[in-house]
């Protein structure tokens, strides 16, 4: 799953984007609205983590325009403003959810995997696909109750099929949101790891769909 934080202050930012990326994400980061807005109009991202006050364009600009252009990506904002005019406005700007600095890492990655949730349809903490589990929070997957031992893209690559399990999955869509904007992406490379990941969870628990994509199959247990 794929998070643009948009954070101006540097402290703030750095701790962010390393529990982020602990939490199983890719990040990348913007420093500013002006380039925070680009980024969000132009890389397909699964949630903003998105600061209001912002240099060169706040936040809450940031959102409206994302909002008018269509973009329908979940925002959670942060705000070091108290006040409940500031999160009202956030909220009437098109945001999901906000946390008023300061906050614990644990909450704001609480709240956003209960974004990415709802964005995606799910209403249980645990995504489940037959008797294969994945849990999160504990960024660990099981098959039948037993471990999984994956690599952190492996693991990136099962979340994000295991939140679209309905659908074909493209390899490019898999490229967009498996690795950051400096990665050199190539397509090819998501095949071989989907070869990797069939051969821990079972080859028959994904399926391939010629010419179009990949599509997660309930395998045993419901």
């Amino acid at each position: 799953m794929r998070i643009l934080l948009v954070e101006d202050e540097p402290d703030i930012s750095r701790q962010l984007k390393a529990a982020l990326t602990d939490a199983g994400y890719v990040v990348d980061v913007a420093p500013d609205g002006e380039e925070g807005q680009f980024l969000g109009e132009t890389e397909p991202y699964d949630a903003v983590v998105l600061d209001l006050g912002l240099p060169k364009v706040d936040g809450v600009s940031v959102l409206e325009r994302w909002r008018r252009a269509g973009l329908a990506t979940p925002v959670l904002i942060l705000t070091a403003r108290g006040g409940w005019s500031d999160k009202v406005a956030g909220f009437d700007a098109g945001a999901d959810d906000y946390l008023t600095k300061p906050f614990h890492t644990e909450e704001l990655l609480a709240r956003l995997r209960a974004l990415l949730r709802r964005a995606a349809g799910h209403a249980q903490p645990q995504l489940s696909c037959g008797d294969l589990r994945l849990d999160p929070k504990a960024a660990r997957a099981t098959v039948n109750g037993e471990p999984l031992r994956l690599t952190s893209l492996e693991y990136r690559m099962l979340h994000y099929m295991m939140m679209h399990r309905d659908r074909v999955i493209s390899r490019t869509e898999l490229v967009e949101h498996l690795y950051d904007q400096d990665f050199d992406r190539d397509s090819n490379t998501i095949e071989v790891f989907i070869g990797r990941l069939r051969k821990k969870v079972g080859s028959d628990r994904i399926e391939t769909v010629r010419g179009l994509g990949y599509r997660l199959m309930p395998v045993g247990a419901a």
